[in-house]
């Protein structure tokens, strides 16, 4: 009876797949990739796969988000560690002991660092030829085709620890094997933060693997008490074809016994693939709902649903937040490109751009639930480091939030947190969740703001000003990297925290509070610009060279506090700034410049230059499985690293410019397509998110909007700029239209209103 239900199932699993319309979104090759950089990605946040050929083998690469060598920064806890003692040695022009101490270890120290899971491998070496290999964007789900007629179905299951996997037309045994990383063996590399130093610089004992009938479990010591599971079991449903199952668990030492790898695999192998399937499938089914676009460029379209497809499959609350590699760690025998860590100073910030219009906010929320989580330790940082009260977060960090050191201007700088609050305003203002309000944003901006005032000064003309302050990263790690005035960087990180406590405390009726804030914002200077109007790096250095962080920009986006809907003057600064970029030119760009540039250049509404650069990324940047590898790998002269260290924030900045491009709502009301191209007669976009908790839905055809219907979910009163000249209300629900006035028409919501407006063609 068991054997015909296990049958039943398969076949069901089988025709769930079949019955999936292959998209022109999902990821097709005649073979597998035979690097691990360019392999199909599976994951659900915790959990990751990377399906490719090493050698005769099928190979999965196993990664879990929390593996991490947790050991602290080797020489960077000295008495020497001290923002003031850096200000000392800034002043005194004796810089190489800064470097010394703060910057090198980073360098030179394997760990702390993410690390590797393992690998489990197939001999496959007398199935034939790969005829096919498709990633169904769909389902998640991957399927292989050989020659000989066997078929492999894998996918990690989108909430539960698990990965999923099923051979069918399969005429022999099948014998998994399972692959400990390179731990152990002769150092060839060391001292490469980049390409990642070998594995076997962290000095851990060799692991253990053991089988017991079909399960087959690999146990490893990690630093300080760590270990990690892995195991595979499998099982025949027929004749022809094995299902089986893996997972990594994790243990720390102090903290809640997990259960082990077997224990997890068991009780998914009783639970059932079509049971397993079912819910996952369910999970995406839901994902997709949320937003979708459709536009006449069919490069960027898809570009925009694989990276809408690598953001569920990286980011989720219960699991660490996005970081640079995310689940999909490197397997080549070494550390990930800059130990897989957290940057604060551009990536996770970019990372999780897309979320918002998106209408991803319950994935956004990993982040900043593990923000939250750290919070104690950044505030042991912040007065270790800085010596004050208040919130502070280093620019690199290890999973738990502790310092791991690097060119201390930007790993340690002290506007970080100030960056990080934007999304805590993004979360508040795309959700209008008057809690989280109350309890999460206010009080991140209000400690960021709290220890921002106590570390700044004023000058001798009243104006409010960091001790030292940095640009990332003009200027590397020189001493000439500090700047005495405020750059544009911090400026506007600094102004954006004191904007946002002052209008969160209004908000929340903190009257006093809010008054405060208003009067620290009022005392910052205004943004350092050329007489040609030209954003600065500061007031001694202008806008001079190539460089991939457009950190002397950030006012305009993302922080948005010059906006082009502000006027002349501020379209010109604007307009001009980014002339100037284009002009000096992308020599020393990575993948992720063009991505940002092209968020900005939908702010300036340029809708034309914001696909052509996006366009570039998606050509040059990207691997044949859609990650970022940073440099031009067209060698076309976009940049002039050609290198492939893989990082995802380019892949989600890519993704926020094209719905900048569709929809924007950071001024103050809801603006349809601000900036596509002319050519852009044709499309559509369902449930794109606007500020105020707004869902809108949009059809263009002959080049004019035809529709525009808004969704509230929590009521309230907007402004949407008209896109059309004459116009009726095809349904009105719960929703007062009130006045039209420069174009703007005053709309003012219930919960759960629906209007629906339609072109007058008149």
């Amino acid at each position: 009876m068991r054997k015909a239900i296990l049958i039943i199932a398969g076949l069901l699993f089988y025709q769930s797949v079949s019955a999936q319309n292959e998209t022109k979104h999902d990821l097709k090759f005649d073979t597998l990739a035979r690097q691990w950089d360019e392999a199909i990605p599976l994951g659900n946040g915790m959990l990751g796969a990377l399906i490719w050929q090493k050698g005769d083998h099928l190979r999965f690469s196993l990664d879990r988000a929390d593996l991490w060598d947790l050991r602290p920064m080797k020489g960077l806890h000295r008495k020497e560690f001290s923002y003031q003692w850096v200000i000392n040695q800034v002043d005194k022009k004796d810089y190489a002991p800064v470097q010394k101490y703060l910057d090198e270890p980073y360098d030179h120290e394997p760990a702390p660092s993410k690390i590797p899971g393992g690998a489990l491998e197939f001999d496959t070496k007398d199935w034939g030829k790969v005829k096919s290999v498709n990633l169904h964007l769909s389902n998640a789900l991957c399927t292989v085709k050989w020659a000989n007629g066997i078929v492999l179905k894998t996918f990690v299951h989108a909430t539960a620890p698990v990965g999923w996997f099923r051979f069918e037309n399969i005429k022999t045994g099948l014998g998994p094997k399972l692959i400990a990383p390179k731990y152990q063996g002769a150092i060839k590399v060391s001292g490469d933060p980049v390409g990642g130093d070998d594995l076997s610089r962290l000095g851990y004992p060799a692991g253990t693997i053991s089988q017991q009938g079909n399960s087959i479990t690999y146990k490893q010591k990690g630093w300080g008490g760590f270990t990690y599971q892995i195991n595979v079991s499998w099982h025949k449903v027929n004749a022809n074809t094995i299902e089986g199952v893996w997972t990594i668990s994790s243990q720390y030492p102090a903290k809640k016994i997990n259960p082990t790898a077997a224990a997890v695999s068991a009780k998914a192998l009783k639970r059932g693939l079509q049971t397993d399937f079912d819910s996952h499938e369910n999970w995406w089914d839901n994902f997709w709902s949320k937003s979708a676009i459709h536009i006449p460029d069919a490069l960027l379209e898809k570009q925009w649903y694989l990276e809408q497809y690598k953001f569920g499959s990286a980011s989720r609350v219960g699991a660490p937040p996005i970081s640079l590699q995310a689940v999909w760690t490197a397997d080549n025998g070494r550390l990930p490109p800059w130990k897989g860590d957290f940057h604060h100073d551009l990536n996770t910030q970019l990372s999780y751009w897309p979320s918002y219009s998106a209408n991803h906010l319950d994935e956004g929320m990993a982040y900043l639930n593990h923000l939250d989580a750290n919070k104690t330790n950044y505030q042991r940082y912040t007065k270790m480091y800085f010596g004050k009260s208040g919130l502070a977060v280093p620019g690199v960090t290890t999973m738990n939030g502790t310092e791991m050191g690097g060119w201390i201007q930007y790993s340690l700088s002290p506007t970080v947190s100030s960056w990080l609050g934007q999304h805590y305003y993004l979360q508040w203002r795309y959700s209008m969740d008057k809690n989280f309000l109350r309890i999460r944003a206010y009080p991140w901006i209000k400690s960021t703001a709290q220890f921002i005032e106590s570390l700044t000064v004023l000058d001798s003309k009243g104006h409010r000003k960091l001790p030292i302050s940095s640009s990332p990263e003009i200027n590397d790690n020189d001493i000439t990297a500090w700047f005495h005035q405020n750059t544009n960087y911090d400026l506007a990180l600094m102004k954006f925290t004191f904007k946002a406590a002052a209008e969160l405390a209004t908000e929340l009726d903190q009257k006093a509070e809010a008054a405060h804030w208003q009067k620290i914002y009022d005392e910052f200077d205004d943004f350092a610009v050329t007489p040609a109007n030209e954003l600065m790096f500061a007031p001694s250095m202008a806008y001079n060279q190539s460089h991939r962080h457009f950190s002397n920009m950030l006012c305009i986006y993302p922080l948005g506090l010059l906006k082009w809907e502000d006027g002349e003057m501020a379209q010109s600064v604007i307009k001009n700034s980014i002339h100037l970029l284009d002009s000096v030119g992308p020599a020393y760009w990575c993948g992720y410049s063009y991505s940002w540039l092209a968020n900005m250049k939908a702010r300036a509404k340029d809708g034309l230059g914001a696909a052509k650069d996006l366009t570039i990324f998606a050509k040059a940047f990207c691997s044949i499985n859609s990650f970022h590898l940073n440099g031009d790998q067209t060698k076309s002269g976009y940049s002039k690293f050609q290198y492939r260290p893989f990082t995802l924030e380019g892949n989600f900045a890519f993704a926020s410019g094209l719905q900048e491009m569709l929809l924007q709502s950071y001024a103050g009301f809801i603006e349809i397509t601000p900036a596509i191209p002319a050519t852009w007669k044709n499309l559509s976009f369902e449930n794109l998110r606007a500020e105020g908790a707004f869902l809108v839905s949009v059809k263009k055809e002959n080049g004019q909007i035809d529709e525009v219907k808004i969704v509230s979910e929590k009521g309230g009163k907007t402004k949407l700029k008209l896109p059309f000249k004459t116009w009726f209300a095809q349904s009105q629900t719960d929703v007062e239209i009130g006045t039209l006035k420069d174009g703007l028409i005053d709309l003012d919501f219930k919960p759960g209103a629906v209007l629906v407006l339609k072109n007058g063609y008149e």
